[in-house]
């Protein structure tokens, strides 16, 4: 994460590191402090890989120093971004970073398959809380503070179905869990039954 989050940014333009923390920090920092002790290591990392190069800025001062995306960088950054991980489409913090650089890949296809990616695992069955292997829903708990963690996650998730969808360009199911009472990730609804025939003249 932290890594892409770098890449991106440097995609944008040069930077000095100071204002790479800045930036990463504002991305990811409200939900995962970076530290220099994190993003230092990671910076230096990608210099000996060749993905980015460090040059001397000497009009900002002694041991000020302008970081760069070298051709191979943005070429993994886009890699990265083509082909994320699975743990970077399932958690919420990583597949953040990767959606806010995925208009750096030239091809719409490829930016809706991540996409496509994400909507698929937040309509799959899950909850925090389970009954032996079935998700409870938000109305089956008792205690009020992990009800309210289902509904909020609840809304979270219909919100971002909705804008995925939209995205994508597709129309929402007849029967969507997300305008039902479901949990997010809960199993999907049963289908309305058929009218019954007309009876015969």
């Amino acid at each position: 994460m932290l890594e892409l989050a770098i890449l991106g940014f440097l995609a944008e333009g040069s930077l000095s590191g100071h204002e790479l923390r800045r930036r990463v920090s504002q991305l990811t920092g409200y939900r995962r402090p970076v530290s220099d002790g994190s993003l230092y290591p990671a910076i230096n990392r990608l210099t000996k890989a060749g993905l980015i190069e460090r040059r001397a800025d000497p009009a900002a001062g002694a041991a000020r120093y302008v970081l760069s995306l070298t051709g191979p960088g943005r070429a993994e950054m886009l890699q990265r971004l083509r082909k994320p991980a699975d743990h970077e489409i399932t958690d919420f913090t990583r597949f953040y970073v990767v959606l806010a650089f995925l208009s750096h890949l030239p091809d719409v296809a490829e930016q809706h398959a991540v996409l496509r990616r994400r909507l698929e695992f937040l309509e799959e069955p899950a909850s925090f809380f389970y009954d032996s292997d079935r998700p409870l829903r938000a109305e089956e708990i008792a205690d009020p503070y992990r009800r309210g963690m289902l509904l909020t996650a609840r809304a979270t998730s219909r919100a971002e179905r909705t804008w995925l969808r939209e995205a994508l360009g597709e129309n929402p199911p007849a029967f969507d869990t997300a305008g039902t009472g479901s949990d997010p990730h809960a199993p999907a609804a049963p289908a309305a039954p058929a009218a019954p025939a007309a009876p015969a003249n």
